[in-house]
């Protein structure tokens, strides 16, 4: 059964101005697609009888046809086609990655949810992770007739993979990075090993700055990890949209989304539409509640999680 996710704009301003639906096509990983373009082109159809639609995100499999022909019927119609597109996890099968280490220099742990979707990340920093994403849209994507790309795995890993998952990316380049923050990764490691769980306490939350950190030192790395990772994905989000092609972006829950490196005041303002994964009932990563519970797990001395 084929399951369209039905997503709605977030610029208010758009959405007043241009009513109208973004759903979501699952096709599986990059090689045989679930579907065909027949069953999609059907499926978007009778959706599309119920509520006016105007995007497409799909992907990620390799299929040029199948885009080609989805495309055509959604053009036909004045809907946009957006690719989605996994940027630092799930590109393994079709580009090299040097992967994410923690501060410890080892590779955490990786979720195997199914088949081609392992939540295996890679350096955020690494100027040729980028660029070899960059060149699997060209070779692969760019004359499919997309109008977008739907940006997803823009962030680190999770307490999926419990402490090691946030304490990442600690490699070389990454502490390079982090040291033009004013943070050293060795001080930082130095304070988790010496605070344990308490390192991760909080003292309040704000929907503007999200967890108000007790550690300084928490306080420091949490906030320059947004910068890192969030710059980094914006300057590919930069690279494709001067391509000529408008940039949706999945981003974290708000509030967990400090853990994992992303810092929405720097990724909207490099994109045109958002989707915040706001998932009340999915038990998989991504998922609030599961995210959350695997926060209280990893860490369960720290203090400020209710």
């Amino acid at each position: 059964m084929m399951v369209l996710m039905v997503l709605m704009s977030c610029h208010e301003q758009k959405v007043q101005q241009e009513k109208g639906y973004i759903v979501q096509v699952s096709l599986g990983g990059w090689h045989s697609p679930d579907y065909t373009a027949e069953q999609i082109i059907e499926r978007i159809d009778t959706v599309s009888k119920l509520i006016p639609l105007k995007k497409v995100i799909i992907g990620w499999s390799q299929d040029k046809d199948l885009y080609r022909q989805v495309g055509q019927y959604l053009h036909e119609r004045n809907i946009r086609m957006l690719l989605w597109l996994p940027i630092f996890a799930e590109t393994e099968e079709v580009c090299e990655n040097s992967p994410a280490v923690d501060l410890w220099g080892k590779v955490p742990a990786n979720y195997d949810l199914a088949a081609g979707e392992g939540f295996r990340f890679n350096c955020p920093s690494d100027p040729q992770n980028a660029a070899n994403l960059l060149a699997v849209y060209d070779s692969l994507f760019s004359d499919c007739g997309f109008d977008g790309v739907f940006l997803d795995r823009i962030r680190t890993q999770s307490f999926v993979s419990g402490v090691s998952g946030v304490l990442n990316c600690g490699c070389p380049l990454c502490a390079e990075r982090y040291a033009k923050e004013g943070v050293d990764l060795q001080t930082v490691k130095a304070e988790y090993e010496a605070k344990g769980d308490a390192f991760f306490s909080v003292k309040g939350y704000s929907t503007a700055d999200g967890f108000c950190f007790e550690n300084p030192v928490a306080a420091d790395f949490f906030k320059a990890k947004g910068h890192v990772v969030s710059n980094s994905v914006a300057a590919i989000a930069d690279s494709l949209r001067s391509r000529g092609l408008e940039v949706g972006m999945d981003l974290y829950a708000p509030f967990m989304a400090t853990f994992v490196g992303q810092d929405y005041s720097i990724l909207t303002a490099h994109a045109d539409f958002i989707k915040p994964m706001l998932y009340r009932q999915t038990f998989a990563p991504a998922g609030m509640g599961f995210e959350y519970d695997l926060l209280r797990r990893a860490v369960p001395k720290a203090k400020g999680y209710p």
